[in-house]
């Protein structure tokens, strides 16, 4: 089986990594999709977010990495027949906003299968949002992110 691991990855996090690893551990192969959320302005440029997962992913064999600039539905009808979307929850909430993605998805995209996993042990709080917020006041939220591309998301994030 393939996967698509959709999202805007603003920055990186070491939930993600997790995820990526786990998805990875059960699909053939795994793309990574960088998708620009038009409802969120990015903090990162969506090339260096692409950059910064090749970087933080290449010692997983069966994962790429790729970008889209529309809907999911879309991409998906681009890869081979039985390809299913990956999702991370961390939350109920999140996974009825998840069951509610899929639906508009299975909607746009007849047939698209959406597998949820839930987020590993550590990593419920873990979050670009508050990795984000984290740095926007000064604070140290290195513990959130992947060591391997910490300096190149300091770049757009650390307070000098």
């Amino acid at each position: 089986m393939k996967g698509i691991f959709p999202g805007s990855f603003d920055p990186p996090t070491r939930g993600h990594l997790d995820l990526i690893r786990r998805a990875a551990s059960m699909m053939d192969h795994l793309t990574i999709c960088v998708m620009v959320n038009i409802s969120k302005a990015g903090t990162i440029p969506t090339e260096e977010r692409v950059r910064m997962l090749e970087k933080a992913c290449r010692d997983i064999p069966n994962v790429s990495v790729d970008r889209w600039d529309g809907l999911l539905a879309d991409y998906m009808r681009r890869q081979e027949p039985g390809t299913a979307v990956i999702r991370g929850v961390r939350s109920s909430a999140e996974f009825e906003q998840e069951r509610n993605a899929a639906a508009v998805n299975r909607a746009l995209y007849p047939g698209l299968e959406t597998v949820l996993l839930f987020a590993g042990d550590g990593m419920d709080s873990v979050s670009s949002s508050t990795v984000r917020e984290i740095a926007a006041f000064g604070g140290d939220y290195r513990f959130l992110i992947p060591d391997q591309i910490a300096k190149d998301i300091d770049r757009y994030l650390k307070k000098e």
